[in-house]
């Protein structure tokens, strides 16, 4: 058996894309046979421009191959990611040829991936499983501020779209929210195997002294991760933080497209309790989040983001602390049903997380059942069967 993993973000590089597809081939590993192989085709640690981490171009883990390519640097723009994914697609071609396999593997968050693997899957006849992190067409639809661009690229890229969602044999989304935009396809089956919780988070001890309130100190908010489009952080995180004064200080650690935006409009504020850190290693996070008072997470208040489970909640869920959470939609809902200990408010309603934030009883609880329902090790080994059953139904 020889399966093609194909997926953009592998280790060391970070995202929430990397960290999901690391965990799955290594459980595809354990599960596969001494002779048989998983082919993964990645990139050279790219996620972020100001985090550098060095790593091998080609190594072998047991029956595990990893390619990595190196894709031009890029800002998280566009027409950057066009022409990162140009010389992964391209280059992607070259390492294939002459190779004999079951199955492609893609995990796929911006379309262009899953684009690839349906090329290669119909090229050489073969089952094609796709992993969808994000609906990238409604994504695009809300970044893109030319009327004309979105007249001519959107029902390209929805021509396309159907003939890889079509042709896919199995096709599992991230998100139960994904379903009513997915149905419309003809896919042959569907699973909903989700983010899960790592490992690394399941053994973190934090403190279990409650915070005190008579302290002079600031209280700490947290935001740990891209900051883009989706986040819309400058939207929510300056008015906030003014009104909030000196009694709280946010701290955000990340990079993305739109953190410059977010520069010029906490210098505009003037702000004084708003501190933004570059990228840092996991290890590195979970000392600031010991640290911390409050875990901080926010979606664009967009249709978009309606449908999605953010990746994040899964990280923050396995953690004591209390979570402030500006989502809609199905993440409002998964949330609410399974995150206790949430403070949850309208997408950039700074107004609403305020008062609620000053109207929360602070306390600190472990979130036992959330942990036992998403660890990824069990997410991971359900999913791994799915992909070997698919190759074992097309042999």
């Amino acid at each position: 058996m020889k399966i093609l993993y194909l997926t953009f973000f592998f280790e060391p590089d970070l995202g929430a894309g990397s960290f999901r597809n690391t965990s799955l081939v290594k459980e595809l590993s354990h599960q596969i046979g001494d002779t048989d192989t998983v082919d993964v085709i990645t990139t050279y640690p790219n996620r972020y421009g100001t985090y550098k981490v060095e790593s091998s171009l080609y190594e072998e883990m047991g029956n595990i191959k990893v390619h990595r390519i190196k894709v031009p640097s890029h800002k998280n723009g566009f027409l950057d990611q066009i022409n990162s994914f140009k010389t992964y697609f391209l280059k992607t071609k070259k390492l294939i040829k002459r190779q004999n396999y079951d199955m492609v593997f893609v995990s796929s968050s911006r379309f262009f991936s899953a684009y690839l693997g349906y090329s290669i899957a119909r090229q050489y006849k073969i089952p094609l499983y796709i992993d969808m992190r994000d609906i990238f067409i409604e994504s695009l639809d809300n970044a893109l501020k030319i009327p004309f661009a979105k007249q001519f690229i959107i029902p390209c890229l929805k021509f396309i779209e159907k003939k890889i969602f079509n042709y896919a044999a199995h096709v599992n989304l991230i998100s139960e929210g994904f379903f009513p935009y997915f149905k419309k396809f003809k896919c042959q089956s569907y699973s909903t195997y989700t983010h899960g919780i790592d490992d690394m988070f399941l053994d973190v001890s934090l403190p279990d002294k409650e915070i005190n309130t008579n302290s002079n100190n600031p209280k700490i908010i947290l935001y740990a991760g891209n900051i883009g489009e989706c986040q819309s952080l400058e939207k929510i995180i300056p008015p906030a933080a003014k009104l909030l004064g000196n009694e709280y200080r946010f701290i955000i650690v990340g990079d993305g497209k739109l953190r410059q935006k977010l520069l010029d409009e906490i210098k505009k504020e003037n702000l004084s309790n708003v501190e933004i850190r570059m990228p840092v290693k996991r290890e590195e996070l979970i000392k600031l989040y010991a640290v911390s008072d409050f875990l901080f997470l926010h979606l664009e208040d967009h249709p978009a983001y309606e449908r999605v489970i953010p990746s994040k909640i899964f990280e923050l869920g396995a953690l004591n602390k209390p979570i402030i959470a500006g989502v809609a939609g199905f993440a409002c809902n998964f949330i609410a049903d399974n995150v206790p200990n949430t403070i949850l408010f309208k997408p950039c309603d700074y107004n609403s997380m305020v008062q609620l934030l000053r109207n929360y009883n602070y306390k600190l609880v472990k979130r036992e059942k959330f942990i036992a329902d998403f660890k990824r090790d069990n997410i991971n080994r359900e999913m791994a069967k799915s992909i070997l059953r698919l190759v074992n139904i097309h042999q």
